[in-house]
């Protein structure tokens, strides 16, 4: 039998001079911490691939997640500790799968409560039912438009969300507390909360408005005198960006990504960095800092052993290792096994509702146009919902990629449930027709390449079809005669109907152009408009994938 565990303890930052036989012991502190858990209350599917401990050429897929095994695992790597604290960087709620998003994420929120979460960044997830929402998810009560439908009162969170650098415009405070002092054997440590700068440009614009994302780096740097002053010498920060390693889930080889410049921008009293947003794992010494990151999903957990110096208070050394969720050797914990089955009761019959059937898997990865096979139905399927009159008259339907969390994968016997689409689109963003001339059009499809590092390819239903040139720059990629509806050129001049989301249509993922379309109308949850597809036209194969054309 393999043995898949690693050592917990994987990599150790010295951060000051070791206190001498003279001075009093350092105070020992041990912080466990997860990322982007996105309500994946039940194990992912896939778990997590890591490198073969038996052929490091190889790689090997471990059934791994799920809150009844993290809860176990929590447990255990807290025992003989008379220090610890429970700790995220974020994304724990939005993108969530059936279970979780259909009680707007409260099942989520109380699990971690539950297994004894002490604090968590706010990430761009966080925000994708806006503040009100995400302040709804900290201080509990009813959702404002789908009231109570749990099995009990939500009370909210029992840990605190951070975000020092998301400010009120009017009032110019945060909309959180920026950190928490908690005092270990005397000693105080400061933990930051920071959602990631680029939040305005991952969700609806609407949900945010009024809302400010600041520097990460500036904004830690000047909370340093702050918390000096309070007598503060140890510092973690948790923050929702990350790396992008090519490592194994414990080694930091080839680590890149936003998170390296940002913490070489850090204040030298930053001692710890946990971090997030990139769905990767790694354990890195950084600029002469420990910065960790957990993978996504619930899949592993941080373990980091810092020792404190009692006669300084700052951090004398920091080491840390990921552990695996195993599936096959944790136990279920009773508590979070009877919550999760508290609320399966409510969704199951919904989730379990037949969809239709496929003939192969629908994957949601693109090809080297940036077009994918759900990414067509799903185009397809919002085409299909608004394509009478009454219903809005469109003749074309664009989809965000980043809106497409998971396949939808084909079972032995090709039948598709309500819950698989969920877990599709899981956001329940309503349809918008609206009217947009040729040019406009061109110009949405330019707008893909607002970041020329992550573009975001927009999937086009059937019949429309372009061609993108990816040696030209901003505002030339698209190949204007390219552009056809049903073999018909787009005229820049005329008027077309067409439909997009709400988180679109607003703006969303830097789609700005959709903003000046005229006579919306407003239709049906794209989850639902995919299930009547499905029924509509099952069984659903792949298509071949040839909308979107690339050259060069």
């Amino acid at each position: 039998m393999r043995n898949l565990l690693r050592p917990i303890l994987a990599l150790t930052i010295m951060l000051a001079p070791v206190a001498s036989l003279a001075q009093t012991a350092p105070v020992d502190l041990r912080i466990l911490a997860i990322n982007d858990f996105h309500g994946y209350l039940r194990p992912p599917p896939g778990g997590i691939t890591i490198t073969d401990p038996e052929d490091g050429t190889k790689k090997i897929t471990v059934e791994a997640g799920g809150a009844e095994h993290m809860a176990t695992l929590v447990g255990q790597l807290r025992e003989g500790y008379k220090n610890s604290i429970f700790v995220a960087a974020g994304d724990l709620i939005g993108a969530s799968p059936f279970l979780s998003a259909m009680f707007h994420d409260e099942p989520t929120i109380e699990a971690l409560s539950m297994m004894g979460l002490n604090i968590s960044a706010v990430g761009n997830h966080e925000f994708d039912e806006g503040k009100d929402e995400l302040l709804r998810m900290q201080n509990g009560g009813c959702h404002p438009i789908d009231q109570c439908q749990g099995p009990h009162p939500f009370t909210g969170a029992k840990f605190r969300y951070l975000a020092a650098s998301t400010f009120e415009k009017s009032s110019g405070r945060t909309v959180f507390p920026a950190y928490e002092i908690r005092t270990f054997e005397g000693i105080p440590v400061a933990f930051i909360g920071l959602t990631l700068k680029g939040t305005p440009g991952l969700v609806s614009p609407v949900g945010i408005a009024g809302l400010e994302f600041r520097d990460e780096a500036d904004t830690v740097n000047a909370l340093i005198p702050e918390l000096k002053a309070r007598g503060v010498e140890a510092i973690v920060v948790l923050i929702h960006e990350g790396g992008l390693p090519t490592g194994d889930y414990n080694d930091c080889r080839g680590i890149s990504g936003p998170i390296v410049d940002i913490v070489k921008k850090f204040d030298k009293a930053v001692d710890v960095v946990v971090s997030g947003h990139t769905h990767r794992a790694y354990v890195c010494d950084i600029d002469g800092r420990l910065v960790t990151s957990g993978d996504k999903y619930g899949t592993l957990v941080t373990a980091i052993d810092m020792k404190l110096d009692p006669v300084t208070r700052d951090v004398v050394s920091a080491r840390a290792g990921n552990n695996i969720v195993h599936t096959a050797t944790l136990a279920k914990d009773a508590q979070q096994t009877a919550l999760l089955d508290a609320y399966d009761r409510l969704a199951a019959p919904i989730a379990n509702r037949p969809a239709g059937s496929i003939t192969a898997t629908l994957s949601r990865a693109p090809n080297a146009a940036g077009e994918s096979p759900l990414g067509d139905i799903i185009a397809d399927a919002q085409l299909a919902a608004t394509s009478t009159e009454a219903k809005g008259g469109a003749v074309i339907a664009f989809t965000n990629p980043g809106g497409i969390r998971a396949d939808v994968a084909r079972r032995e016997d090709g039948a598709v449930t309500y819950a698989d689409l969920f877990a599709s689109q899981p956001f329940r963003n309503q349809l918008v027709t609206l009217t947009l001339s040729g040019k406009q059009i061109k110009d949405i499809l330019e707008q893909q390449w607002r970041d020329p590092k992550r573009p975001r390819i927009l999937q086009v239903s059937k019949g429309f079809s372009y061609a993108w040139d990816g040696s030209k720059g901003d505002g030339e990629r698209i190949i204007a005669e390219r552009m056809s509806l049903n073999g018909q050129p787009i005229d820049p001049a005329a008027h077309y109907r067409v439909t997009v989301n709400n988180f679109l249509f607003v703006g969303g993922d830097g789609f700005t152009a959709l903003t000046e379309g005229t006579a919306p109308l407003i239709g049906v949850y794209d989850v639902d408009a995919l299930h009547t597809y499905f029924a509509a036209n099952s069984p659903i194969a792949p298509s071949a994938a040839d909308r979107i054309v690339r050259i060069n």
